[in-house]
């Protein structure tokens, strides 16, 4: 019989791309989705839907009691709902650490006898690594978040770890690139103009993860016997800032402008804006201050060899390759 799952965050970028691969590797996949969700990438129709309110402890208790009654015990969770951007500070720790915690607490009302838990986190929670060696992040050291993103993230993990309701796997993956993400487009989009903007004139080395790969890994880990720990994801390579302009221009055939500004003016005017916004509109501006102090650090390098290591694999996908079938794609659905 197949393994259930149960997959939350199903309609976005990453949570679509968890259900394919988990659809791949055999098992009964269940997409958690919103009632609004767009379903636009969960079309196979061997997905199950359920509509959970993440929102409310009592409604969550009851949605997941009826689907227990109605489908069986869930085997498996990946939790992979969250916000990366928000309009106010504290929705960050009411969706990543609140909903986190809604959703243990109601799988154990419910009467789930989960084998295994995964949330999905982010490399935010630790923080950036250190700027004069340039040693990659590691599991073990202490996790020190430099924006309320990562701090967020490290208070869902830090719930997970110590609730005990059910075996657990944590996920912290580096910058996640890939077919329908919104973010990296729009950087294409802008060497595809001439384009070539950079945050800071320093030295910057980064870890990248292609969404496959993630999904790959994910599902994976998943399934396996391993329980009660952690994982940094990357594609195990080291990439220098602009190497991601050069593939990009690579294969767009492109011939840009560089412009390298200086860190300090940029988070001077981005303070300046966030404040003004704040103060008339209550919201936080797309790029405000935490996320350009997150994309000017120095070193975002990561280690991610011992979950390679224990799925006995490699990644399929590095930069050039995987920012090649991105384009196509953007290009294909007419994003680029």
């Amino acid at each position: 019989m197949k393994k259930k799952i149960l997959i939350t965050g199903a309609s976005g970028f990453i949570g679509s791309y968890l259900v394919e691969e988990a659809l791949k590797q055999g098992f009964d996949v269940y997409a958690g989705i919103r009632r609004t969700s767009n379903r636009e990438f969960l079309q196979d129709k061997r997905i199950h839907f359920v509509e959970l309110n993440l929102s409310s402890p009592l409604q969550l208790e009851q949605q997941l009691a009826a689907n227990k009654q109605f489908y069986g015990n869930f085997d498996y969770v990946v939790h992979n709902a969250g916000l990366t951007q928000a309009k106010k500070k504290e929705d960050f720790f009411t969706v990543n650490c609140g909903y986190t915690k809604n959703m243990l607490t109601a799988l154990q009302a419910s009467g789930m006898e989960l084998q295994k838990f995964v949330l999905i986190s982010s490399l935010a929670a630790y923080g950036p690594g250190d700027t004069e060696t340039f040693e990659p992040i590691e599991l073990e050291q202490k996790q020190e978040p430099i924006s309320i993103y990562g701090k967020s993230k490290l208070c869902a993990e830090a719930f997970v770890r110590s609730s005990n309701h059910f075996p657990y796997i944590v996920i912290n993956p580096t910058a996640v690139y890939g077919p329908r993400d919104k973010d990296f487009l729009e950087f294409v989009k802008l060497i595809n103009k001439g384009i070539e903007p950079y945050i800071g004139i320093h030295k910057q080395m980064v870890s990248l993860i292609y969404v496959k790969d993630l999904a790959r890994t994910v599902i994976g880990i998943t399934g396996s016997p391993i329980i009660d720990r952690s994982y940094i994801v990357s594609d195990g390579l080291a990439y220098p800032k602009e190497q991601l302009g050069t593939a990009v221009k690579s294969i767009l055939d492109k011939r840009t402008l560089k412009i390298k500004i200086p860190a300090i003016p940029i988070r001077i005017i981005i303070t300046a804006i966030e404040k003004v916004q704040q103060l008339f509109l209550g919201s936080l501006p797309f790029l405000n201050i935490d996320k350009v102090r997150e994309i000017s650090s120095p070193n975002w390098l990561c280690n991610s060899t011992q979950l390679w290591i224990d799925l006995s694999t490699t990644a399929n996908y590095y930069l050039e390759d995987g920012m090649k079938e991105t384009i196509e794609w953007y290009k294909e659905n007419n994003w680029l």
